[in-house]
């Protein structure tokens, strides 16, 4: 037994969970479960995968990296999508990055930006470095 062969879900610690659920639902258009306590929202995503976002304000934006990650098979539409949306794309002084926040590393691709507290998501096209 290994934990590869198991889903894996990532979890998302947010200080509000009304602000949190306008982001990830109204900007991201992710759709919850339904049921559950008030103070978690679990969100299905593609292949089974599930994000869970849950109440903890003494943990809400502490983590200093990516926290969750979406490979996406159109880009270039979901940049769009989430532009339109409002979303706003993190601008790093690096190599290979864009006017928009787009980074470039080869054939790689990939957005960066936040939710209302600070926790780093990203969207990239799936392929490697």
């Amino acid at each position: 037994m290994s934990l590869s062969d198991n889903a894996v879900r990532a979890t998302i610690a947010v200080a509000d969970m009304e602000g949190a659920k306008k982001f990830y639902e109204g900007r991201l258009g992710l759709a919850p479960q339904e049921g559950g306590p008030d103070a978690v929202r679990i969100y299905e995503c593609g292949n089974g995968s599930l994000l869970q976002v849950y109440e903890s304000p003494d943990h809400a934006g502490k983590a200093t990296a990516t926290v969750v990650s979406w490979s996406v098979p159109d880009f270039d539409a979901q940049v769009e999508e989430l532009l339109e949306a409002g979303v706003e794309f993190a601008k790093y002084d690096a190599p290979g990055g864009d006017e928009r926040g787009i980074h470039t590393f080869g054939d790689h691709r990939v957005v960066w930006f936040q939710d209302p507290d600070g926790n780093v998501i990203a969207v990239d096209n799936g392929t490697s470095y």
